[in-house]
């Protein structure tokens, strides 16, 4: 009986020390903290709404501007859009009282850069304000062009090289895309996801390209 039991024991102890060094191997291959964008449609999902989506001419920057789309706005305590943008996206961010980062590091996905000064990066609304406004949002009221600008649950804003974010403007994927290739899969499909939800129109440069990015995904 005693010879039962001490295998019994002995079985034991190898799962325990089995179960843990499976516990270690999956904290080593863990997926860190996310540091980007909510996740876009695959692209499969991607390549379907556009097919869906009918090419119509742009309309007209008349009556155009950024105040138009209020941003950024307050959204928990004393923290605004960019600044819950430029937590997410970084890593070891640290805020100071006013929630401003003063530390961390941010890798730049348009580009490929990485950055440690908070002031180095924008906030680029992957579908512009401008290109928003000329695809359907000139008719939304105030509100619904504030939600637009400050959506932080879509894949619609990310943290990148200023300077970068500056030379996109209010270009469409005809016109720009990333300079790092490995990222235009994404942004089609972060695009693509975004245009659907707020059911704004392509255009058929733009539509032609974004089929182009996709069928290579």
């Amino acid at each position: 009986m005693s010879g039962v039991y001490a295998r019994r024991i002995a079985r034991l102890s190898a799962l325990t020390a089995s179960a843990a060094l499976l516990a270690t191997a999956s904290l080593l291959t863990a997926p860190g903290a996310q540091a980007s964008p909510p996740a876009p449609v695959s692209a499969a999902t991607a390549r379907s709404y556009l097919a869906a989506m009918t090419a119509t001419p742009e309309g007209s920057s008349d009556g155009y501007s950024r105040a138009k789309f209020p941003h950024w706005i307050t959204q928990s305590g004393t923290c605004n859009t960019r600044e819950v943008v430029l937590k997410r996206d970084g890593t070891n961010v640290v805020t100071d009282s006013s929630c401003a980062a003063t530390s961390g590091s941010w890798y730049s996905e348009y580009d490929g850069a990485t950055w440690t000064a908070a002031a180095d990066l924008d906030i680029d609304h992957v579908v512009p304000l401008a290109e928003a406004w000329r695809s359907g949002a000139s008719a939304w009221t105030t509100a619904q062009r504030q939600a637009f600008a400050n959506d932080l649950t879509r894949p619609q804003l990310i943290a990148v090289t200023d300077n970068v974010n500056q030379a996109k403007g209010d270009k469409d994927p005809a016109e720009w895309l990333p300079s790092r290739t490995a990222y235009r899969c994404t942004y089609a499909r972060m695009w693509v996801d975004v245009k659907h939800y707020y059911n704004l129109k392509v255009d058929s440069a733009e539509k032609s390209a974004l089929q182009n990015v996709l069928n290579g995904c």
